[in-house]
């Protein structure tokens, strides 16, 4: 059996979201936005409770086109509140909206978002060496400026727990434990 990061549980969603995508670098900027979604959408609540809802937020924000998504009339704002596949949250909800215009507002400036996202760590992860659950920090430095920079911009759910949580999922750090099978040989 293999070895995998404390926070894994017996659920095979868990256990494939751990294996195939925690912690993988990612550049893609239609990837980057579903997960800043998905992450925003976590905020106070457990990440199982929204990877049992992906496929449902897939559905109801068009596969996370943030394109569409800022374009979204007050009327499909209205039908995402109805919709109990997701997380009815207004405010996370507007945010998902306003989140994917200054997404597009950040891509204009920087020519990706990922060229933005991906230089607070120059093109490369910061691969840690946690031994324990006690080892991972909720937040550190970098994603206290990251987070502080966003809302600047105007980002909405974007505290620096937020983007911690954003960087290990999208591989801006690698997390994973060492006596996890996913953990680096260096």
């Amino acid at each position: 059996m293999k070895n995998r990061c404390f926070w894994v549980n017996d659920s095979q969603i868990y256990i494939d979201y751990h294996d195939k995508e925690w912690g993988e670098p990612v550049f893609d900027d239609a990837t980057l936005f579903e997960f800043l979604i998905l992450e925003t959408f976590q905020a106070g609540l457990s990440w199982i409770t929204i990877l049992n809802k992906r496929e449902n937020f897939r559905k109801a924000f068009d596969n996370f086109d943030y394109k569409k998504i800022a374009k979204y009339p007050e009327s499909k704002y209205e039908s995402l509140l109805q919709d109990a596949g997701i997380i009815r949250n207004k405010l996370k909800v507007r945010s998902a909206i306003t989140n994917a215009q200054l997404f597009i507002e950040v891509q204009k400036e920087f020519g990706s978002f990922s060229k933005f996202i991906w230089s607070y760590v120059d093109g490369k992860p910061i691969v840690n060496k946690f031994h324990k659950r006690e080892d991972v920090p909720a937040t550190t430095l970098l994603s206290d400026k990251i987070s502080k920079d966003l809302k600047k911009r105007g980002f909405k759910f974007v505290g620096s727990t937020v983007m911690y949580a954003y960087m290990q999922a999208v591989g801006m750090v690698n997390d994973h434990t060492t006596d996890c099978f996913k953990y680096p040989v260096q």
